[in-house]
């Protein structure tokens, strides 16, 4: 276990014998593009990364949460050069509640067509539902109540727009139970600071109705100019799935089934230029890669399943290392292919591992695959169980040398404080050498029983 020293859903279960705060388990951010305004949020052309503390102590109230922004920079991030957001924040709309979790789940993108990213996070429904942050040019600022219990932003209508996808849901206790069901409303961009969108509608997916929606990502999975979704939810019995919703000219039609329970990511892992996607499904211990083509998703049977018996991944299937809990896609090596990161953060004990597999121009493959824990050399700390290492994940360029650096959360660390560490990318791989791990102490946030890490963008 490390202890952030100068290295500059409320009780957290994860689900893997990992013992609980009690939330849902963390799902996975996807790749992030190189687009500045998508995920820059004080416009100085590099991309930042976004960590969720949702079990975090604000003004006296357990579990109200909290999140952080980490700005990228010419050297990567800084542990100075960050803003702390939670309720108790000036003009952050609500104030702190126990057991909130703000910020457990968020999205991001410029909204109101400024310039700058705008940050979406996760609010209760009591508090007034999520929160849109806006960006500018000295970083995060403010904020304007919409009425959502989760979101995703993207251009859903094909117009040049981002446009944000506002659900309604409750919470599926599971166990055989069925869900709620969610509503959702698409806002059309831009949407002013008043929280006034260009239009609404309603998303028109009678599917959702029978799911609640948890989470996802979002990309142009059939190459006609829209954005699609890629959704992780609740069905029922007990049962995460994957829903895959398709924009069309009328609305959002079902895609096609694919395997997973949470853990969504969009990239390109074979270099043809057409979105594939990735799904983790962490009770089979498997990831699924589906290949895009000219007319979508391709045909089931070409799509990839990836374990650790897979050849040359590191390490060997058990039943409880949730391997799948988180996907990650990026381009670290910074051959033009994406990666693919997976946690299993079950492995030994719940102690966790990360492992990093190549894309190429024949598609991923287990080939000169890496593993990487808090026992390997040159990584800060030591594995201890219940550190649920790489139970989130992100990779994204933070130094704009065209080459993602790996992020990874362990929000057991510490004994629920939690910790995040950022591997920087290279031509063979992720790299140890200035690696840097910090945790809600070191970026001057309430960081006891914080679950610090316990969600990444």
């Amino acid at each position: 276990m490390f202890s952030p020293r100068s290295h500059a859903r409320w009780a957290l279960v994860l689900t893997l014998g990992l013992t609980a705060l009690g939330a849902a388990v963390p799902q996975a951010s996807a790749a992030k593009a190189a687009v500045p305004a998508r995920d820059d949020f004080n416009g100085d052309g590099y991309a930042d990364l976004v960590v969720g503390a949702p079990h975090g102590t604000v003004g006296g109230k357990a579990g109200a949460g909290y999140l952080t922004v980490m700005y990228g920079g010419p050297h990567g991030l800084s542990t100075g050069h960050r803003t702390v957001v939670s309720r108790a924040g000036a003009g952050v709309p609500g104030g702190p509640a126990k057991n909130e979790a703000f910020g457990q789940q968020f999205s991001e993108g410029d909204l109101d067509g400024d310039g700058y990213a705008d940050l979406v996070a996760y609010g209760s429904p009591a508090q007034g539902g999520s929160v849109v942050l806006w960006g500018g040019p000295h970083g995060l600022s403010g904020g304007t109540s919409v009425p959502a219990v989760s979101t995703q932003t993207g251009d859903f209508d094909g117009d040049g727009r981002l446009d944000l996808a506002l659900f309604r849901t409750g919470s599926g206790p599971g166990g055989g139970d069925d869900p709620y069901g969610t509503e959702a409303t698409l806002w059309r961009g831009p949407v002013k600071r008043t929280g006034v969108p260009a239009a609404t509608r309603p998303l028109g997916a009678a599917s959702l109705q029978y799911v609640d929606v948890r989470g996802g990502t979002t990309g142009d999975l059939n190459g006609d100019g829209r954005d699609d979704f890629a959704l992780s939810a609740y069905c029922g019995d007990g049962v995460d799935c994957v829903k895959v919703l398709l924009s069309t000219p009328s609305g959002f039609a079902p895609g096609p089934s694919v395997p997973g329970d949470g853990a969504v990511a969009v990239g390109d892992v074979n270099g043809d230029r057409r979105p594939d996607l990735v799904t983790g499904h962490a009770d089979e211990n498997e990831i699924w890669v589906a290949y895009g083509s000219a007319g979508g998703l391709g045909a089931r049977g070409t799509w990839k399943r990836f374990t650790q018996d897979t050849p040359g991944v590191p390490g060997a299937a058990e039943s409880d290392d949730r391997f799948g809990t988180s996907v990650a896609v990026g381009d670290i090596t910074g051959d033009g292919v994406d990666d693919v990161a997976v946690g299993a953060p079950g492995e030994d004990h719940a102690e966790g591992v990360v492992d990093v597999l190549r894309g190429s121009r024949s598609g991923l493959t287990g080939t000169g695959a890496r593993a990487f824990t808090q026992d390997t050399a040159g990584v800060p700390g030591t594995a201890e169980t219940n550190d649920v290492f790489g139970c989130a994940l992100a990779l994204s360029d933070l130094d704009r040398d065209r080459h993602a650096e790996l992020a990874a959360g362990a929000a057991g660390e510490d004994a629920g404080n939690g910790a995040v560490w950022v591997l920087r990318g290279r031509t063979a791989g992720p790299v140890t050498d200035a690696a840097l791990v910090f945790g809600g102490k070191a970026v001057g946030a309430p960081y006891t029983k914080a679950a610090f890490g316990f969600a990444l963008k």
